[in-house]
């Protein structure tokens, strides 16, 4: 079952004319409701969940809101709203490693922020956190690293967290999931983003465990599944426990802010393509800015719902 992570909370704060606006994700609430999707509530993390993958410095800075950088601005309350995405990561996690897809949908995203800063709308990098919560030397379960786990809350009987991977289909690079990650033995980073002379203008080599494949403007549905295929065949020979997927739907030929030349029906193929890894999966939301965003996660949803773990 499919269970999606949100709170309407998520909606309270914007900065005006700013893309990544409370209408993005709204849409998206709104249509899914009125498919009956099943969502889920989440709790505001505490900080130690934060500082599994950034310093106190920064966390201060969001907090105190003593920072400024033009794309992701200092306004109030943001560092409450920044730890509820984190939790909002950090349950779907908690929900596929109990059987289901978790799926969160909300805002701020997060692949951007790095150990040590923020920026491109990012505060703190959700999926990272989740990852480090569950599979990191410094989480709740460090001791138990090996042994049978079941989320949140202890380790007992369940799921084996021994690796992770990331799969990146943001059309930006995740650079600070990179950051975060690189040269960890335990977490592999994938991403499929487009390239040259586009922000952050990072990605456009493999190294260590990050596997980068930049793409240029507009290659179209053919030519990203095909190059698709070819990393998901790298996470299935690391043989992860968990696949955390940073979800981007501003690869759509219309997104204002991105585009890659795929079409809404693109995304479903995608989803399915993800699901026949067979591998417990969780997904988090990072950019998509268009006014066809519903259409998409939609389709990205039938994609996954076949999703089977044997």
């Amino acid at each position: 079952m499919i269970k999606i992570i949100f709170s309407k909370r998520c909606l309270e704060y914007e900065s005006p004319g700013h893309p990544e606006s409370p209408k993005r994700v709204k849409i998206i609430y709104d249509f899914l409701k009125s498919k009956r999707y099943k969502f889920i509530e989440p709790e505001e993390c505490n900080e130690k969940d934060i500082l599994f993958v950034h310093s106190q410095e920064l966390l201060n800075k969001v907090k105190q809101g003593n920072f400024f950088d033009p794309d992701t601005p200092s306004l109030p309350k943001i560092y409450e709203y920044a730890k509820l995405s984190v939790e909002d990561a950090i349950k779907a996690m908690q929900v596929s490693l109990e059987g289901d897809i978790g799926f969160s949908i909300m805002r701020p995203p997060g692949h951007h922020a790095n150990r040590d800063s923020l920026g491109g709308f990012c505060y703190f990098n959700n999926i990272a956190i989740a990852i480090e919560h569950f599979v990191g030397t410094n989480s709740i379960c460090a001791k138990f690293v090996g042994e049978p786990f079941s989320a949140k809350g202890g380790c007992a009987s369940g799921t084996r967290v021994r690796r992770a991977a990331i799969l990146d289909i943001d059309c930006h690079h995740g650079n600070g999931t990179q950051d975060i990650f690189l040269g960890r033995k335990d977490v592999l980073y994938v991403s499929l983003h487009r390239f040259a002379a586009f922000y952050p203008g990072t990605g456009g080599k493999s190294i260590k465990n990050a596997i980068n494949y930049p793409l240029k403007f507009g290659i179209g549905e053919s030519e990203y599944l095909a190059t698709l295929e070819n990393a998901l065949k790298g996470i299935k020979k690391f043989n992860p426990s968990i696949i955390g997927v940073s979800v981007g739907f501003d690869t759509y030929k219309f997104d204002p802010i991105g585009g890659l030349g795929l079409e809404i029906s693109s995304y479903r193929k995608i989803g399915t393509l993800i699901s026949e890894l067979n591998i417990p999966t969780f997904y988090v939301l990072e950019g998509g800015y268009s006014d066809d965003l519903p259409k998409c996660v939609l389709e990205f949803l039938l994609g996954i719902n076949k999703h089977k773990i044997l």
